[in-house]
């Protein structure tokens, strides 16, 4: 059965559809965050770590939690209190503070059973020796060329805002900003293409003596209007900022947050189908993690190669077992060719065994704190490390379609 934005974009209907971003010290953000800075922290001695680690924040106390084996040597609570410190929690108002919260550590190695599995080696009744996936499922990888970095509109101008607002309160232009926030932007389509933003949502953190007036004046001038493209906002376009009124509590103080809960946010904001398992705190032996690395820049690159206008490709894979049980391509009738002709090129460049994902990827590296916040796709100031955002396979795609 065809997805909703596939039937939307393939009968040229007009629509609108909204994207949200979360800004850093967003509860379940917190908690992403914490996690990435643990596995960072393993690879950074360890390049053999596996790490599959979850972190729950509430008010002033973090819970670390999962399963590590690694040789890598250092304080799990310093490298806590230091992730809370750049996020920004380091305010005399803040609850969740980060010289002072509580650390609960409930870090364990991990299961020799699923360690066989991912090992490159032969063990009883394991189908191979080469590594296999770290667990079953499915993963997905999109692009569209709605945007420069080959993104859904929504979610880059959300991700855009959340960020530029971040920057600003880092760099003390509004002493008032908190870490807590959250951004929205809504686009209408016509036949099948962006045309205008027709709302925005921004509700930032704040401390409790700033005015309404104050805070909604600052995020439009020095945010919304310097980040979204003057062309896609109007007169009729809706702005919504601290529409509650008030937004001094926040945070964990506010909410509690959980590593894994901002899965849409972390990949193409609702456009594009997701395979249900979270990146953060992951790794790359992990395939929820780096096959959807892979899906993206397979996605990518055949947008790029101008094969497709937008393209969404889907991996499944069982646990063990090196290769990928499934791969479909999906152009939603945008291709130059058939699907199947661009699937077939696709496997001939690219390899989606575990394994030759993380080598040509380079994936086992401490990278991933720069991934966790403001989605892991269309980041392009980085190339070295967000590897997957890269267009090389261009060249190849084509020569493959011949």
């Amino acid at each position: 059965m065809a997805s909703a934005v596939e039937n939307q974009f393939l009968m040229g209907k007009n629509y609108i559809f909204s994207s949200e971003s979360v800004g850093e010290g967003h509860p379940d953000k917190v908690s992403d965050t914490i996690s990435d800075a643990v596995l960072d922290a393993c690879l950074a001695q360890d390049r053999g770590s596996r790490v599959a680690c979850e972190t729950f924040v509430k008010s002033n106390v973090v819970c670390v939690g999962g399963e590590i084996t690694t040789k890598a040597k250092f304080d799990v609570e310093q490298v806590v209190r230091a992730a809370i410190r750049e996020i920004g929690y380091v305010n005399s108002d803040d609850v969740f503070h980060g010289d002072h919260v509580f650390i609960n550590n409930y870090l364990t190695a991990q299961s020799p059973d699923i360690s066989q599995g991912v090992d490159a080696k032969a063990a009883a009744g394991k189908a191979t020796a080469e590594q296999g996936a770290g667990d079953q499922g499915l993963m997905f990888g999109f692009a569209c060329d709605e945007t420069p970095q080959l993104m859904p509109a929504p979610i880059m101008y959300a991700h855009q805002l959340g960020s530029h607002l971040t920057k600003l309160r880092k760099a003390g232009k509004a002493k008032w900003l908190r870490p807590d926030a959250k951004s929205q932007v809504s686009v209408q389509y016509i036949d099948g293409k962006p045309v205008k933003i027709t709302n925005v949502v921004v509700s930032t953190q704040h401390a409790a003596d700033a005015s309404n007036k104050t805070i909604r004046d600052f995020i439009t001038k020095q945010v919304i209007q310097k980040v979204l493209p003057k062309k896609m906002l109007s007169r009729d376009t809706q702005i919504l900022i601290n529409p509650t009124g008030r937004f001094v509590v926040g945070g964990p103080a506010g909410d509690s947050g959980l590593t894994g809960r901002k899965i849409i946010v972390d990949t193409y904001g609702g456009m594009g189908r997701h395979g249900g398992g979270a990146f953060s705190g992951k790794d790359p032996s992990k395939v929820d993690r780096s096959a959807a690395y892979m899906g993206r820049y397979a996605a990518k690159n055949i947008v790029a190669a101008r094969l497709a206008k937008r393209c969404e490709i889907q991996f499944a894979y069982a646990i063990g077992y090196p290769d990928p049980v499934s791969v479909c391509v999906d152009t939603f009738g945008t291709g130059v060719v058939d699907d199947a002709t661009i699937a077939a090129a696709t496997e001939k460049v690219f390899s989606f065994k575990p394994a030759d994902i993380v080598r040509q990827l380079k994936l086992l590296r401490p990278i991933y704190s720069k991934t966790t916040n403001y989605g892991h796709f269309g980041k392009e100031d980085d190339l070295n490390s967000i590897t997957w955002e890269k267009t090389d396979k261009v060249a190849a795609l084509k020569r493959a379609i011949k």
